[in-house]
């Protein structure tokens, strides 16, 4: 290569492999861009939603190219310089463990459809078809329905229920809670939905497990529960749109955070209006995100935004109900449930971390802050405790 030539790592990379990469081809008068390509095979043919980082020289290189064969949307092309060094490999892998989130929560509300409610493959395509028109239309959602459909073509009944519940993943999901861990970053719906990968891979030891409780006295669902077909639909599609706005929260906050380390300055309503078309988590509702931090560029979180905060309020009692459904028939919702979690937790202005705080003063001497003054403080709890209990 010449110097002045540019090299483009289009894969799913580890931002600091890019970062270091970029270092040693400079050296060598070679430009350096980590691109972040989201779409599966249909991107590759119609278009994908792009998301370079690296120098702003190189990106002037490939611009002409990358927003004609980015996927194209009403407001222009899904491609915008990401940002100086790994930014555009960083925001990918969050694009990626976003995309871990949502695709756990579409299968927490097939589980509660089916299981609770007892609708059939093709009441499910019909379902996720009807829900795909409104506020939760996506790519994830229409192939959901597509999938539903799709007869076995090596025997009765339809593919979906022959297909072993074993989820692969590549690695970026894993990438993200790291990340959000090494940036106190709180992410729980991303997490639980690796989690839920690793129990998925336990499919033998599962099985056992089941025999085990079965013997016990716990069969696979603890009690069969009457439900009325259409309010449960109604419930689990406003369950599943907020717990998708606390997914897409999470992911923001950890691109935010991580700009604000690096000193990126990344544009998150940019980012949200590129994914809009080409990528796996492209949706009506990233327009709304888009608005969002076109109002508010220093938005701590997307709950607060006052639309979603109205959505999510008005969505909660839904909510609650689908996440205390589930728990009493014994189905695991972990994204749902840690999702509300979240929320609650959130929107509280005062958690038990006081009584945390103290147990921590209690064995480590760690100090506490006190809400009446200012200052770091310390009590002797055990000698204090014990002098007490005389009188």
């Amino acid at each position: 290569m010449e110097p002045g030539d540019c090299i483009i790592d289009g894969g799913n990379e580890w931002y600091e492999n890019t970062e270091r990469r970029a270092l040693a081809v400079k050296e060598k008068g070679l430009l350096y861009m980590g691109m972040g390509v989201s779409g599966g095979e249909e991107g590759a043919r119609y278009g994908p939603s792009l998301m370079p980082g690296g120098t702003p020289e190189a990106y002037e290189y490939i611009k002409d190219i990358v927003v004609k064969i980015a996927a194209q949307v009403n407001d222009g092309p899904c491609v915008t310089y990401i940002g100086e060094g790994g930014a555009g490999n960083f925001v990918k892998m969050v694009h990626n463990g976003i995309e871990y989130g949502d695709m756990q929560l579409i299968s927490e509300a097939y589980d509660v459809l089916k299981s609770v409610g007892g609708l059939t493959n093709k009441e499910l395509a019909r379902t996720f078809s009807e829900w795909n028109k409104g506020e939760l239309e996506s790519f994830l959602i229409e192939i959901t329905a597509d999938i539903f459909r799709v007869k076995d073509d090596k025997g009765e009944g339809e593919l979906v229920d022959k297909i072993l519940d074993k989820t692969g993943m590549k690695g970026t999901g894993k990438w993200t809670v790291q990340q959000a861990a090494e940036l106190s970053v709180a992410a729980p719906t991303i997490a639980c939905s690796l989690d839920s990968r690793f129990l998925s891979g336990l499919k033998e030891e599962r099985e056992a497990a089941a025999e085990v409780f079965r013997k016990a006295g716990v069969g696979d669902i603890l009690i069969t529960k009457e439900v009325d077909k259409e309010q449960l639909i109604n419930d689990v599609r406003k369950a599943l749109y907020a717990s998708k706005i606390c997914s897409y929260a999470q992911g923001m906050n950890i691109i935010r955070a991580k700009s604000i380390e690096k000193g990126w300055n990344l544009n998150l309503g940019e980012i949200s209006r590129i994914w809009k078309g080409g990528c796996i988590i492209r949706a009506v509702f990233l327009d709304r995100i888009k608005a969002a931090y076109d109002r508010n560029p220093k938005l701590a979180s997307l709950l607060i935004d006052p639309e979603f905060a109205k959505e999510m309020v008005e969505r909660q009692e839904s909510w609650r109900r689908v996440v205390s459904l589930a728990i009493s028939v014994g189905i695991s919702t972990p994204g749902m449930s840690s999702s509300l979690a979240y929320f609650d937790s959130y929107r509280r202005s005062r958690l038990p971390a006081n009584l945390l705080q103290a147990q921590r003063d209690y064995f480590g001497a760690h100090t506490y802050e006190r809400i009446d003054a200012s200052g770091s403080f310390h009590t002797e709890w055990s000698k204090i405790a014990k002098l007490q209990a005389k009188f």
